[in-house]
């Protein structure tokens, strides 16, 4: 017993995973000995930059102006895919006048929308939420009613067979299952909003860290487009392990067989 919780912690503590960032990294600034600093700058040079960055408060604006676009788009996208996934799983004529829709929507890039809503909007906060909902909430739906549609556990049944209720179908049996499909709609869909959120950013705003990585591209600044990539990056990772992948562990069991 002691031998084999030994073995699973050695397997914990020196999982692969440890070694993603640090090969990264090194990978960085192997390439980086290749270049001049002001065409692909080291680890270090980046850092500096954001120091400085957030030694003169010029980050902040641009972070939280980017959190709350996400905040604002992703917001509206999950409400709207939640209803429509749910009524789309559950109701056949609702679901065959959404699929060829979330079909058409899902073939368009997102950012092919950006210059329609930068004439119908102009550049700031709604133009970059708008493209941000279009390029979330159709993966979502399809997610969230692709996993109503596979729910026919013996619980489904055996509530039938009793005599539940539509609603109380749903409250008890369909939402618990339904869970871990949500949770997977979720990571899609910021995974997508978060896509948009960047390039929108570039084409259509005024602060935000696409908007960084735009303007340091326009000046020339390598250290501030890097500084960007890797802002971006970090927060899609902190999302995804922090929130997204301890939702989807806890409901998990949930799931029906």
């Amino acid at each position: 017993m002691k031998n084999g919780v030994k073995k699973q912690f050695f397997r914990l503590e020196y999982s692969w995973s440890w070694w993603s960032i640090p090969s990264l990294l090194l990978a960085w600034m192997l390439i980086a000995t290749q270049f001049p600093s002001y065409i692909l700058p080291q680890v270090w040079d980046v850092a500096i930059e954001g120091v400085d960055w957030v030694s003169s408060g010029e980050i902040w604006p641009n972070v939280w102006a980017s959190l709350l676009e996400e905040i604002g788009g992703f917001g509206g996208a999950i409400v709207v895919a939640v209803g429509c996934g749910f009524l789309a799983g559950f109701y056949k004529p609702f679901r065959e006048y959404m699929v060829p829709l979330n079909g058409l929507f899902m073939a368009i890039p997102p950012i092919a929308w950006a210059p329609l809503m930068l004439i119908i909007f102009g550049i700031g906060y709604t133009t970059i939420v708008v493209v941000i909902f279009i390029s979330a909430v159709n993966p979502m739906i399809l997610t969230i009613m692709e996993g109503v549609l596979q729910i026919q556990g013996q619980e489904v049944r055996a509530a039938r067979a009793l005599g539940a209720r539509r609603w109380q179908l749903f409250l008890y049996v369909y939402l618990p299952a339904s869970l871990p499909f949500v949770t997977a709609a979720l990571r899609i869909g910021f995974s997508q909003a978060w896509r948009a959120l960047v390039a929108a950013e570039m084409i259509g705003a005024s602060q935000g860290l696409g908007w960084m990585v735009s303007t340091g591209g326009e000046i020339g600044n390598s250290r501030q487009v890097l500084l960007g990539i890797v802002l971006i990056g970090l927060f899609s990772y902190l999302f995804e392990r922090l929130i997204f992948r301890q939702i989807e562990k806890r409901y998990e069991v949930w799931r029906l067989t």
